[in-house]
């Protein structure tokens, strides 16, 4: 390095909370769709989008894009692929005939219960490297990170 130059500091590297939080997300997000489709039924991680926001009463496609942050054309697409894989299907919207609702099919009912047969294996794994104390603090710490 010249006199002349400016000594640049080298950036932290450290791994931060943020970086955590993604790889957590990112890891269990793949081990969910991985024990789906091992259960048989064929996904994509992006189509979790979807699925963690349906229930029984379906929604519209406007709703289902703002709760995943995603544009309304993206979502449609997301949702065609559901609906080419027998998941989900549209429908009028008994509040506005002009509006349609995603609903889940008999198919993605099950899909959706492989699912949580799934999650609910992931958090007996959490459970067992952090305990049950630690996980029930986990879930609080993450309950107020996302009220705040």
């Amino acid at each position: 390095m010249t006199p002349s130059e400016p000594e640049r500091k080298t950036p932290d590297h450290r791994v931060n909370t943020i970086a955590m939080l993604g790889q957590a997300y990112s890891l269990l997000g793949f081990r969910i769709v991985d024990g789906v489709v091992g259960a048989g039924y064929p996904q994509k991680p992006k189509h979790s989008a979807v699925f963690a926001q349906l229930g029984p009463e379906g929604a519209r496609l406007t709703d289902l894009a703002r709760g995943a942050g995603m544009t309304p054309q993206a979502m449609g697409e997301v949702v065609d692929e559901l609906e080419e894989l027998g998941y989900v299907r549209r429908e009028p919207d008994p509040a506005d005939r002009r509006a349609k609702r995603v609903m889940l099919t008999p198919l993605g009912i099950d899909c959706v219960r492989a699912a949580v047969t799934t999650i609910d294996g992931i958090e007996a794994d959490i459970e067992s490297v952090i305990g049950a104390d630690g996980h029930a603090r986990l879930r609080e710490l993450l309950a107020a990170l996302l009220a705040g």
